[in-house]
């Protein structure tokens, strides 16, 4: 019988990191969880120990489902926002692959803007 794979979706921004874990085609989801499912603490949410347990959550929710291994897809907020990922991202890519599931590809899908609508702020910027 062939392995099943799916697709481990990690959005770390700086203030959370979300883990959503589907099958291959992307279009059922079979586990997920975030950094305010493991921690109730808003300040606590975007730090890497709370991506890790995320991670570790999630995988254990994948594994038992049947899964045996990922592609990761890692994704910072875009556009006009941060273009890197946060502080969560590196530490639920360290868990994801201490998983049981074997990974695959790692990959950036960062959106990038293609001249869209203009930054906020003004012609002088945003004055603090």
């Amino acid at each position: 019988m062939r392995e099943k794979w799916g697709i481990a979706h990690v959005h770390s921004s700086k203030n959370n990191t979300i883990i959503t874990i589907t099958d291959s085609t992307g279009s059922e989801t079979l586990a997920k969880c975030s950094g305010g499912i493991v921690s109730k603490a808003d300040r606590k949410k975007g730090e890497p120990h709370t991506a890790m347990e995320a991670a570790k959550r999630a995988a254990e929710e994948a594994s038992e489902k049947g899964l045996k291994g990922i592609h990761i897809k890692i994704r910072a907020p875009g556009g006009h926002k941060a273009k890197m990922p946060g502080p969560g991202a590196q530490a639920a890519i360290r868990s994801l692959s201490r998983s049981k599931l074997s990974v695959g590809k790692i990959e950036d899908v960062t959106p990038i803007p293609h001249d869209g609508t203009k930054k906020p702020g003004g012609k002088r910027g945003r004055r603090v």
